[in-house]
């Protein structure tokens, strides 16, 4: 049986990678400034794809670690595995990839990465693969329109002249008239707040920079304590999951 060490890690391109996003994500989504992929190969076949940014609200998130450059970390903002790749590939292809990343781009000294706690999972790699729980938040961004379509306020804002299929091929602005303005545009469209939490998790490639971190870093037990554990789009606490091992 292989084992996650038989994975071999590649930089893909877009090309390759965006499709099995779109195949294999929960979203069914791609995030367009996804502009670094890695591909997890076994026996010459992809089987997963991680895809690495910049953050959309960038100005925000550098300050989380006081000191870092512009430039200095990145997103990992997708994480597609089909069913094929033995157990623990995931968190193996996070620690590959960190490598590849600090010896092809030493200028990068922490990665962020958030959990979909509304309708995927706590971030139960991420635990696995060293990252510290920095936030937990009750959703308020991701919103549910009336065909099912969810919607980020932060990637409509961020353009907010781009047609959305779902509500008609209008844009945010269209709905708003021209204001950033999520509470109007989800009355105006009908649109719910879907219920949950959003986690965010950190991980540092420079141990250094810890010591930089601008936030408490957050006990894992917290999730329990909030109500905000979910594993595989099911609410169920860490302290359930453990006990059904």
């Amino acid at each position: 049986m292989p084992s996650a060490k038989d994975i071999e890690l590649r930089v893909i391109p877009s090309s390759i990678a965006n499709p099995f996003v779109k195949k294999h994500h929960y979203s069914g989504k791609i995030v367009n400034n996804s502009s670094l992929h890695f591909g997890a190969f076994l026996n010459g076949r992809l089987h997963g794809v991680m895809s690495f940014g910049p953050s959309l609200d960038k100005r925000k998130i550098q300050g989380l670690v006081k000191g870092t450059p512009w430039n200095g970390f990145i997103e990992l903002n997708r994480m597609a595995f089909d069913d094929v790749l033995p157990r623990n590939s995931e968190s193996r292809c996070i620690s590959v990839a960190l490598r590849m990343i600090k010896k092809q781009a030493p200028q990068i000294k922490w990665v962020i990465s958030f959990a979909d706690g509304c309708s995927c999972g706590d971030g139960a790699i991420y635990r696995a693969s060293g990252f510290v729980l920095t936030g937990i938040k009750e959703n308020a961004n991701i919103a549910v329109m009336p065909d099912g379509t969810k919607l980020h306020k932060m990637k409509l804002e961020s353009s907010p002249l781009r047609p959305i299929r779902a509500i008609g091929g209008k844009s945010y602005f269209d709905i708003t008239g021209g204001c950033r303005s999520w509470r109007k545009f989800l009355d105006a469209v009908g649109g719910h707040i879907q219920p949950g939490y959003q986690l965010r998790y950190i991980r540092f490639i420079d141990p250094s920079y810890e010591k930089r971190l601008t936030v408490p870093i957050i006990p894992f037990s917290a999730i329990d304590e909030v109500g905000a554990g979910m594993y595989k789009g099911e609410h169920v606490s860490m302290a359930e999951r453990h006990l059904g091992k």
